[in-house]
């Protein structure tokens, strides 16, 4: 077995569920407002796609994508919440997808890290331009500590005391989203803006809820406080961030030589696709830690997949997938004998 897939399998990433996994066989409409809860609560792994900087008639082209994710960048893209709007509504025009849902889940990639709870807080206005496009979701980079993810799960969230949740939040703050946004927001979703209110909330945590937050574990600082932050109510999915987990762990001298391998030295530490060389036992041993603190909370995992390696990662319980082509999540589709339609 190739390293990296051991790694996840000692990680004990093995969900009986996907083994035949043919989902439920009289789908006829959306269960749910979003589609990758939709699927991830039926145990059928999520395809993504990505894109920078797109507006409205990016949104109508991707409206009929083949994918269910849309990770629209942030972190390196610009910063445009107009654009996103825009974005938001193309999807709307272009829709819906062919499962029925209004549009493919959108998450957005946070333009600033999570160093600490401070920083976290000081840009929850960035969170509230986000969340008021109408996007499903938002994923927090470097997240280093735990209560810098607490902060985070507060930010998209509104003040209401919910009781029916019986404590399942117990150690976040009061929510810190404030009136106004929630009418774009709920056009958006095609719903009032009371439904949006209380509908608008983190999911597992809240089982009726249709926000999905993520982070990124992808620095020495996050991996020294994988088990704290992975235990953060609020949080559904997440990654071990490789790129930068390699220049965090292993220098500028491991990115330029490569490996300290035989077969990688002189290489360069990324591959062409511009991921770290597999078989590094650092990089390695970081990617299996981050998997196993995943696991142990009920965190689903994202990794890069190609059409070699789907079926193996799916089998490891990979199921947030990198993979954009029509060949692959059609691949992973009939793998799983998923019957929701795209």
């Amino acid at each position: 077995m190739k390293p990296f897939l051991l790694a996840l399998t000692l990680a004990g990433f093995a969900f009986s569920t996907l083994s035949g996994q043919g989902g439920d066989p009289n789908y006829g409409k959306p269960k749910r407002l979003n589609k990758m809860i939709e699927l991830l609560a039926a145990g059928q792994p999520v395809y993504d796609v990505g894109v920078t900087g797109g507006g409205y008639e990016d949104g109508k082209k991707l409206a009929q994508t083949t994918n269910d994710l849309i990770q629209y960048e942030m972190e390196h893209g610009p910063f445009e919440p107009q654009r996103l709007r825009e974005f938001m509504q193309g999807l709307v025009d272009g829709g819906p997808t062919k499962s029925g849902h209004r549009t493919p889940t959108v998450i957005v990639t946070l333009p600033f890290v999570g160093l600490d709870g401070a920083s976290v807080r000081a840009n929850t206005w960035v969170i509230e331009q986000i969340l008021t496009a109408g996007v499903h979701g938002l994923m927090l980079c470097h997240a280093r500590n735990a209560e810098a993810v607490r902060a985070f799960v507060a930010a998209t969230r509104y003040p209401f005391d919910r009781q029916s949740l019986k404590g399942a939040d117990r150690g976040i703050p009061e929510g810190l989203r404030g009136s106004g946004g929630q009418g774009p927001a709920a056009r958006i979703w095609g719903i009032s803006a009371t439904e949006y209110m209380d509908r608008a909330d983190p999911w597992p945590m809240n089982p009726n809820g249709e926000l999905i937050l993520s982070v990124k574990m992808e620095d020495k600082y996050a991996l020294e406080n994988v088990d704290d932050i992975t235990s953060v109510p609020g949080i559904a999915w997440g990654e071990w961030g490789p790129g930068d987990q390699a220049m965090s762990l292993m220098g500028l001298e491991y990115l330029i030589k490569g490996g300290s391998d035989e077969a990688h030295a002189g290489t360069g530490g990324f591959t062409p696709e511009g991921l770290p060389r597999i078989g590094e036992p650092k990089l390695d041993a970081a990617r299996a830690r981050i998997m196993a603190a995943m696991k142990a909370h009920h965190i689903f995992p994202l990794h890069s997949a190609s059409i070699d390696n789907l079926e193996q990662l799916i089998k490891a319980g990979i199921m947030v997938t990198h993979g954009t082509s029509v060949e692959l999540t059609n691949k992973g589709r009939a793998f799983t004998k998923r019957q929701m339609p795209y």
